[in-house]
């Protein structure tokens, strides 16, 4: 038992180093930017006032028949752009933002080249508070800085290739499941490196007790031992004291980064989970989008009685239109609940584009295991799921990722410039005693 375990430490260690290095530096910038977008919306409100705030009037904001006007508003202002997504009612205080997309031009055979994916109207006027693309790499300005880190957050922006736009998603995937893994390496190896023969009497007649002394240490920070020992202790200890959100964040990244190639395929094999109504239909090519027969008006028009049958209280909160499938989809929810709401999500009602009747409906924590857990991986991974104390919770952990990633490399450097240094001496001894063994040669001779 003893022999096997000498063999695995060594190969462990190993992994763990160079897994370490390859993923550090990735952890390092989304650790970073993850603790900053867990305040996307507050910062993207100080940053941007001017198309976020908006003085509006309660029943105003409640009144679904201005955001309806509005989003026909915005198409005859801009003919090449359609509207597929916006609130049914504007928080107090706030302007309400509209989501469109480029239209086919059939005369071209591509897509209207537009600079603005994001439209943000005063609710009372209808006047257009101004526009940008959300997300966009350059120019990167305060307009869409947020947005830059939040989807350099899982993608890094790598650019489209070979016809592929998703490399950095699949990258940072495959960097969360070496994170995921290394986990269970990382504390394998705070472990003792030998189990006591027998409890000691001074300790405990328990052995487990004395097992647990001796890895205690594993959980306390030195700070007289100089910087090597500060540091080796801040990455062993505090990866042990936040292993579990650790692995909770790496897990969850990786199942969202690489669900439809990795993770839905394991899932299925332990519990069935329901299919998602964006994918029971083949999506309609780029040059022949759907266009429904229904418009948003006739579709709100249909959510509150939806909502009724269901014993929903909530009411109409947005509306969105896929063009690749036709269909719409209407949340429920209160305006102040938008953003940063806990659970995980909004309850929804999906309508055929066509004919307008009702495909299926979003419960939140309802369905099969599988639903339960596939509903809870981007509102655990945000925190959201535990509202503002959750979101507080992973910022910090982003600060702890990026600073384990630190220290990690800091230990290694200079553990790799002692044995450089070792060698080095290693073979000045050796080339002085091959001097000494020829001196004294000569002499004999």
């Amino acid at each position: 038992m003893r022999s096997t375990r000498n063999l695995v430490r060594p190969l462990l260690v190993l992994i763990h180093r160079w897994v370490g290095l390859f993923i550090a530096g990735f952890l390092f910038l989304t650790g970073l930017t993850g603790a900053v977008i867990s305040w996307d919306h507050e910062l993207d409100e100080w940053l941007n006032p001017q198309l976020i705030h908006a003085p509006v009037e309660a029943a105003l904001a409640m009144n679904a028949g201005g955001p309806l006007l509005w989003a026909e508003e915005i198409e005859r202002r801009h003919p090449e752009v359609q509207v597929t997504y916006f609130p049914l009612a504007a928080e107090a205080g706030h302007s309400l933002s509209y989501w469109v997309e480029p239209r086919f031009d059939q005369a071209r055979g591509r897509f209207h080249e537009v600079d603005f994916n994001q439209v943000f109207i005063d609710p009372t006027s209808g006047r257009e508070l101004g526009r940008r693309n959300w997300g966009a790499v350059w120019p990167l300005s305060r307009e869409n800085f947020v947005s830059f880190l939040y989807k350099f957050h899982y993608s890094l922006h790598i650019p489209e290739m070979y016809g592929i736009d998703h490399w950095g998603v699949w990258l940072l995937g495959g960097v969360a499941l070496l994170w995921t893994l290394d986990c269970f390496v990382g504390a394998y190896l705070t472990l003792p490196k030998r189990a006591p023969k027998r409890p000691r009497l001074t300790e405990s007649s328990d052995g487990r007790r004395s097992y647990w002394a001796r890895w205690r240490p594993s959980f306390a920070v030195r700070t007289r031992g100089g910087a090597y020992k500060l540091n080796f202790d801040l990455h062993r200890a505090g990866g042990l004291w936040t292993w579990g959100l650790l692995f909770v964040l790496g897990f969850t990244a990786f199942s969202m980064n690489l669900y439809d190639e990795v993770f839905e395929p394991i899932m299925t094999k332990v519990s069935d989970a329901t299919p998602s109504i964006w994918n029971l239909r083949p999506p309609h090519p780029p040059h022949d989008l759907a266009r429904p027969s229904l418009s948003f008006a006739q579709i709100v028009a249909r959510a509150p009685k939806e909502a009724a049958r269901r014993g929903w209280r909530e009411p109409p909160g947005h509306v969105f239109y896929s063009r690749e499938v036709d269909i719409y989809e209407v949340a429920y929810f209160a305006p102040q609940d938008e953003h940063g709401v806990g659970g995980v999500g909004h309850k929804e009602v999906y309508f055929d584009g066509q004919d307008g009747r009702v495909l299926g409906d979003f419960r939140p924590w309802q369905g099969s295991a599988a639903d339960l857990f596939v509903q809870a991986q981007f509102p655990v991974h945000s925190g959201r799921i535990l509202g503002l104390p959750g979101r507080i919770l992973v910022s910090v952990m982003g600060l702890v990722v990026a600073g384990l990633s630190v220290t990690g490399v800091y230990v290694w450097y200079k553990k790799r410039l002692s044995r450089v240094r070792a060698q080095a001496g290693q073979r000045l001894r050796a080339g002085a005693g091959f001097l000494t063994e020829g001196q004294a040669a000569l002499k004999r001779a």
